[in-house]
């Protein structure tokens, strides 16, 4: 229980210190995600225990650069620490993450902690790598200038974390003394103005100081207050006036502060490792224009390689477990529609996206190690050169390669841009970015197009569609920023971390939360789906008991449906049993394989995925021709690269847009998006002669 709890810590630090990788030494499995109240910055909390065995709340912050914010997370980060977040407590102890090879710069944020009166701990990590730069740090000299503890640290291999949480564990944390020192009369403006404020003692300082340190932009809309924003303006010229800028002092001081500690307790050894380090090595190849790229595309077709050949027999275990439940619980129970809807509709729609599991826990792992690795930074740093052309901003590609395993923390990811029209044109262009949920199809589609492949060959078809993806999302972006969005294209100013060894139990949690996710929605969402869709593809019945199965679906709601919608998708080359997976699917992209089989295997769900494709590659037109051809199977994949069909998405960015007016017309210029290249595809392939 909450009230049990000893004590609340909040861990904090820069982006790509390690702090996750602390967060989850620490709390193991007893994590809980959610959202902060009134905003979409995403909650982390965990539990772990003391040294003593004493219960404690860990809360993991956004990565932060300085509580100066200039982005959403930021904000969250700040107002925490400040105890302004409702139904969350001002922690009672920082962990301030901080990487021991780029010391100087981080202690920046260490700098601002230390002012809040708050104990704080500082997590020195990764302490091998600064060894390998032929760095030496003076532990002794870092801990009596900071005046806190500093736990020398190596989270991705344990090093350090019993020490750290013996830290925790003490009970009388004394609070940090020590702090930057700032010209007289900033501190005396400091002091009149926190008096003023309707702030607690421990905070005002501070607040007031954050204030000072506000532009007039930044002030106008941050201080809703008149006499507290006069009271600033008239501190803020008053200090010009002594030759002080309110802005850059504190900044100044902060970063003088660490220098000198740093001159104190950190030093080189030998002559020679001034030269270039591996880490330079290795960038001189993967951020060249040329072998960079050539990197990057490797790396994906890699990705895509295993997600066919490793994936295959995990997949192939589930297809049989699914098909032996079906088997037995039908065995267990008559016909008639009880077992229809048990067999057909919840074991075998369900099953249907089950099965692509694997090849989805895949993808999380590459993802993770790139982005545990240090490369994702590189891959940001390449594409730059591209996206600034198109006017998106730098940071926009970690949203959108976060896009590739899902777009809901791929939009939440938008929050580390300031800007809010690159903000909002990086929210419009990530659902084009193909992610885990397309995969299904794109796996299904791929097997029709060319049944005889080879793993190569499908993955070079599955990289196609997701460089279409890229492609696309670059291209409307282009047009956002050209007329609904108009704006200077930003420069990037990015920190390229250290390369080092992933925290392989890391990534691992990581897959295993978003395999919890995926199992919670294929057992909520789509299980709903599947049995309102095996309702609509059920009833009404014929008149006629005998009638076949084809004359029972075209007489059914489902049935109706897409042969209403026929005409608007037979230029697409579709017949109106696509256009029912694509009604089904307008909820989950995976649902159109359930809904498939659920069409093709009415009458038996015991069938495996290969005679599935088997059906539906027999499947005929009135004219006897083919359904699936290589050309319509191409449509497809190319209308659901394009086509928005997620409503867990558009609710995302609801929330992030503060509105229905952005995620409507997502949805609309998506929609026409897919279905002009999936008529482009279809149509140019008959007009160039293939079928």
């Amino acid at each position: 229980m909450a009230d049990e709890l000893f004590r609340s810590i909040a861990i904090a630090g820069n982006p790509n210190t390690g702090k996750s990788t602390i967060f989850n030494a620490l709390t193991g499995m007893r994590q809980k995600v959610g959202n902060y109240p009134g905003v979409t910055v995403e909650k982390k909390t965990g539990r772990f225990f003391g040294s003593h065995g004493e219960p404690m709340e860990l809360i993991d912050l956004p990565g932060s650069y300085s509580l100066h914010a200039r982005s959403p997370d930021e904000a969250v980060a700040r107002d925490l620490l400040l105890g302004r977040v409702a139904g969350t407590p001002r922690p009672d102890a920082i962990i301030a993450v901080v990487d021991a090879s780029n010391l100087e710069r981080h202690l920046y944020l260490a700098a601002q902690m230390l002012e809040l009166g708050i104990p704080v701990i500082v997590a020195l990590n990764m302490v091998d790598v600064a060894e390998q730069r032929g760095l030496v740090i003076d532990l002794v000299a870092l801990k009596e200038r900071l005046g806190v503890p500093v736990i020398p640290m190596i989270a991705s291999k344990g090093t350090g974390i019993i020490e750290l949480k013996q830290a925790v564990s003490r009970a009388t944390l004394a609070k940090p003394e020590h702090h930057a020192q700032f010209p007289i009369v900033f501190e005396l403006e400091v002091v009149a103005l926190s008096k003023k404020l309707q702030s607690p003692a421990e905070t005002a300082r501070l607040e007031a100081m954050l204030l000072l340190s506000l532009d007039t932009k930044d002030l106008g809309e941050r201080c809703t207050d008149p006499a507290i924003h006069a009271t600033v303006t008239s501190a803020q010229a008053r200090l010009r006036t002594h030759g002080i800028d309110p802005l850059a002092a504190p900044v100044d001081a902060r970063y003088d502060w660490s220098a000198e500690i740093c001159s104190a307790s950190v030093h080189r050894r030998g002559e020679d490792t001034e030269g270039l380090t591996i880490s330079d090595h290795m960038d001189m190849v993967l951020t060249h224009k040329v072998w960079g790229w050539l990197a990057f595309l490797g790396a994906m077709a890699a990705m895509f390689a295993c997600i066919f050949f490793v994936a295959q027999w995990p997949m192939d275990w589930i297809n049989k477990g699914i098909g032996a439940l079906g088997a037995w619980v039908g065995g267990l129970m008559p016909d008639g529609d009880v077992r229809s809807l048990v067999v057909d509709g919840i074991i075998g729609g369900v099953g249907g996206v089950v099965i692509f599991l694997p090849q989805i826990l895949i993808l999380f792992f590459f993802l993770g190690l790139l982005e545990d690795s240090g490369y994702m930074a590189r891959a940001a740093f390449i594409m730059d050169r591209l996206m600034s052309r198109v006017g998106l901003h730098g940071k926009s590609f970690v949203p959108m390669l976060s896009s590739l395993a899902c777009a809901i923390p791929g939009v939440m990811a938008t929050r580390t841009i300031e800007n809010r029209k690159d903000r909002l044109i990086t929210i419009l262009v990530a659902p084009l970015m193909s992610c885990s949920a397309r995969l299904p199809v794109y796996i299904v589609m791929i097997a029709l197009l060319l049944p005889t492949a080879s793993t190569w060959q499908r993955a070079g078809i599955m990289l196609g569609m997701y460089l279409l993806g890229f492609i696309a999302a670059f291209g409307m972006a282009f047009v956002f920023k050209r007329t609904l969005l108009r704006g200077d294209t930003p420069m990037l100013l990015l920190e390229l971390p250290p390369y080092r060894a992933p925290a392989v139990r890391g990534i691992i949690q990581r897959m295993w939360e978003r395999a919890l996710i995926f199992l919670r929605r294929a057992g909520t969402v789509i299980l709903a789906l599947s049995i309102i869709l095996w309702a609509l593809l059920t009833y009404p019945k014929p008149a006629d008991p005998s009638a076949d199965t084809s004359t029972r679906l075209r007489h059914s709601i489902a049935g109706r449906i897409g042969t209403g919608l026929e005409p608007a998708i037979a230029p697409l080359g579709y017949d109106w049993k696509i256009g029912i997976g694509l009604v089904a699917s307008f909820a989950a992209r995976e649902v159109f394989v359930s809904t498939m089989g659920q069409i093709y295997n009415i009458e038996d769900a015991d069938e495996e995925s290969q005679e599935l494709r088997d059906r539906m590659r027999d499947e005929k037109r009135r004219d006897g021709s083919p359904v699936f051809t290589p050309l319509v199977c191409l449509s497809v994949m190319v209308f659901y690269v394009l086509a928005m069909q997620c409503l867990s998405t558009v609710a995302i960015v609801r929330r992030e847009t503060g509105g229905w007016r952005w995620p409507l017309f997502q949805i609309a210029y998506m929609t026409a998006l897919a279905w002009i290249g999936a008529f482009i595809t279809y149509q140019g392939g008959l007009l160039l002669g293939f079928r």
